[in-house]
């Protein structure tokens, strides 16, 4: 009889603390530097999300080692709802990647929200001269491994985006993996490296401001926020597509309870009309789904990702 009022007990322990979570500010873990598309959504959506807590939430940017450092963190973290880890589908290539991580992304952390989605965007420096992707194509193809091209760091999103349209577009080209978004996006226009395929909500304010030229979007249709810019399969490359996503993650024994609280507060935020049109203005799409969906989905992500990875070659250390 023991055993059964045992497990009574741990069920109520974790509905009573689900009930009064939050009871003080939440962290969000953001494993990139400041400035990038993976630090700025979450952070606007914090402010909502904010509200409908009634908790301040705290951003901590942890950079390093493609995002593993702060990845890490929250999967060692108490697992009690107040540190969380704001990433994107980066994470579902780190295990391909790396063979010597310090955690198992699939176990040690569990999926909560989907904060968006957003198609990345080639860009160039108006120095370049390149004002269509064709032209931009043959002066790659006549100069083997002489452009170059940035990214967040090997096996990011932002990398894989890049490797699948240079393997569609069959072109030889070198990479420069930076720190963050800026820097990758700063060198472009700069005129340092030649291109990178950045998420259009990093590289949207550049482009209106025409400090960077956009020539193709990574995605299946055209971003609402770019409507004049063609896509990678309009472009011929039809196999150049890679969907860039963000999303929430808490401790793999986080209470049940609280990750449904998180993700219910979060999708009712992302309804208001003011977050709504913030994203659009930054070319992200809405994600909206429960945490089983949202788990799923980021299985699916860690297979194809495990495939598309070995495909491409891709290695580190």
């Amino acid at each position: 009889m023991k055993l059964p009022i045992l497990l009574l007990s741990l069920v109520l322990s974790c509905s009573a603390h689900a009930a009064i979570w939050p009871a003080k500010p939440v962290h969000f873990v953001v494993p990139v530097a400041a400035g990038s598309t993976t630090d700025i959504i979450p952070r606007v959506v914090a402010e909502h999300l904010s509200a409908q807590l009634g908790q301040p939430i705290v951003i901590q940017n942890q950079a390093g080692a493609g995002g593993n450092i702060g990845s890490a963190h929250v999967a060692k973290a108490e697992a009690d709802g107040y540190t969380l880890l704001a990433h994107g589908g980066a994470l579902t290539i780190a295990p391909a990647l790396y063979s010597n991580l310090s955690f198992d992304p699939a176990r040690d952390l569990v999926p909560v929200v989907p904060l968006g989605t957003s198609p990345s965007v080639l860009v160039v420096s108006p120095s370049s001269g390149y004002r269509k992707l064709a032209d931009f194509i043959a002066a790659a193809k006549k100069r083997p491994g002489a452009f170059t091209f940035s990214s967040v760091g090997i096996g990011t999103a932002t990398h894989v985006s890049a490797e699948r349209f240079i393997a569609s577009a069959n072109i030889e080209v070198l990479h420069i993996p930076m720190k963050g978004g800026a820097e990758a996006l700063t060198e472009v226009i700069a005129g340092r490296v030649d291109f990178f395929f950045a998420p259009v909500a990093l590289a949207l304010p550049h482009i209106r401001e025409g400090k960077v030229v956009p020539l193709v979007v990574n995605g299946a249709r055209r971003s609402t926020a770019l409507p004049d810019v063609p896509t990678t399969g309009e472009a011929g490359l039809s196999d150049a597509e890679y969907a860039i996503w963000f999303g929430l993650f808490a401790p793999a024994k986080t209470p049940r309870d609280v990750i449904e609280r998180l993700n219910e507060a979060t999708l009712k935020a992302l309804t208001s009309r003011d977050l709504k049109d913030r994203l659009a203005g930054m070319g992200v799409d809405p994600m909206p789904m429960r945490p089983d969906e949202f788990q799923a989905f980021v299985r699916d992500e860690f297979a194809l990702n495990a495939v598309l990875v070995k495909r491409m070659g891709l290695q580190s250390k």
